[in-house]
């Protein structure tokens, strides 16, 4: 038996890996990716001498795939969790912390935005619950039209939009309350009298265990692990053209003949190879808009007097060109323990991808002048890398749940092949990881189950 999977990112990997948990030595497993590399837009290359994530840094926690993964590859001892240091918000040209008991930045309360927007805009907030909400159970919208509406433009733009950006690269008004909030949808949906209630309820359960976690070495180290345990053969520098059905299976060209095939590819490219096999399918995932965004790796002198905070977030309207700074060093234990001060500068959102278009040297001195706006000391970095991410991450816009339930359906009448990827149900690693591990369950059960097998 063979199998292709079309796209080495991490769903592709641990689709991959799953088949061959699954399925056994006997299958040839082929992984077409079209960039010289696997991994997407996870990377990890030396700085200052040792490993450092140019791509996504840090995963959920709270969820147990990665860390359930990385059990199971031996990986354990690379687990390495966060400080605890809370990140500051840049806004109106100074730093305010990040307002606390909030869900992805829309306030529980009044109290603690104060100090970050101005008195009308806290008594807005405070007197929320006072006015009536209308609201449609299953309706969605866009996360800025719902909190501006109920707590006014100040609060999307400095506290929401910050904390959005850095999941989406988007901004409020790109991401729809259902997809990104769901537990907030729910809330809204049962009857929550007011936003404020709904935050409430949808806030997670207090918890003493970390929020986030991350890899030692790096994610290299985990993309590197998959790799070999999965046993597939990887054709690089080599894209998927066509994908269509066969006398047995399924043809990927220019593979040629397989039995099965997982596409773990971004919503754009899923979309041309579906459609002609499964044209509704592809319909959805062409609606699927996706962002841009640079990234600057920064090595500082070791004593460099950075803020004893794990980042700074810019807020909308600042006349800054970077959007985040991840003060890693400070963040990370592990981090700190090096011979320099390690930073992330990031660029770019949905709507301005300008940045994508600069020179290595314009992005590094933007990133170093804009962090030393943000600190208030003169930045001098000893070495600097540079990381673009061209359609990196997809938006959930309003209605995306509906587009992902119609692209599945019309995936489910095709045996022998399967989606995965992070437009689906999150652009999280740990949502990938299941994602790749649900294509290669249908495929395997396909596989296994068929009368003719």
């Amino acid at each position: 038996m063979r199998i292709a999977v079309v796209g080495g990112g991490i769903s592709g990997l641990v689709a991959a890996y799953r088949l061959r948990q699954r399925l056994g030595d006997s299958v040839d497993i082929v992984v077409l990716e079209q960039s010289g590399r696997v991994g997407g837009v996870l990377y990890t290359r030396e700085l200052a001498g040792e490993p450092v994530d140019l791509g996504a840094e840090a995963f959920v926690g709270r969820r147990p795939e990665v860390i359930e993964l990385m059990s199971e590859l031996g990986l354990a001892d690379q687990l390495v969790r966060p400080a605890g240091k809370r990140p500051l918000i840049w806004a109106q040209g100074s730093a305010h912390p990040l307002p606390g008991r909030t869900l992805m930045g829309i306030p529980s309360d009044v109290e603690s935005l104060r100090g970050l927007v101005d008195d009308a805009t806290l008594d807005r907030v405070a007197t929320e619950a006072q006015r009536p909400l209308h609201w449609e159970p299953g309706s969605d919208l866009d996360v800025q039209t719902l909190v501006g509406d109920r707590f006014g433009r100040q609060v999307v733009e400095r506290s929401v939009d910050p904390l959005l950006g850095g999941v989406y690269a988007g901004i409020s008004a790109s991401i729809g309350v259902r997809a990104a909030l769901p537990t907030l949808a729910e809330a809204l949906d049962g009857g929550a009298s007011s936003l404020t209630e709904a935050v409430r309820a949808a806030m997670p359960a207090p918890s003493s265990e970390p929020v986030f976690g991350g890899l030692r070495d790096g994610y290299g180290a985990l993309l590197a692990a998959l790799t070999e345990a999965s046993g597939a053969r990887l054709v690089t520098t080599t894209a998927a053209t066509r994908i269509a059905r066969g006398p047995h299976g399924w043809v990927v060209d220019p593979l040629g003949a397989v039995d099965a095939v997982v596409i773990a590819t971004p919503a754009p490219v899923t979309a041309r190879l579906l459609h002609y096999v499964a044209p509704e399918a592809a319909r959805a995932a062409a609606s699927i808009e996706l962002s841009s965004s640079a990234l600057v790796a920064m090595a500082l002198p070791r004593d460099t007097a950075l803020p004893d905070n794990s980042g700074i977030l810019v807020a909308t309207g600042e006349p800054l060109r970077a959007k985040a700074f991840t003060l890693s060093s400070r963040k990370w234990p592990h981090l700190a323990e090096r011979d320099v001060a390690l930073v992330r500068a990031s660029f770019g959102r949905l709507g301005d991808d300008k940045p994508l278009s600069w020179t290595d040297e314009d992005l590094i001195a933007a990133a170093v002048a804009d962090l030393s706006t943000v600190t208030g000391i003169p930045i001098t970095p000893i070495e600097a890398a540079v990381q673009r991410w061209p359609g990196g991450l997809p938006q959930y816009a309003p209605g995306h749940t509906e587009r992902i339930a119609t692209l599945e359906a019309a995936v489910a009448a095709l045996d022998g092949l399967a989606v995965a990827g992070a437009y689906l149900h999150g652009v999280g690693v740990p949502a990938c990881v299941a994602s790749g591990t649900a294509a290669a369950e249908r495929v395997a059960a396909a596989y296994v189950e068929s009368p003719q097998r």
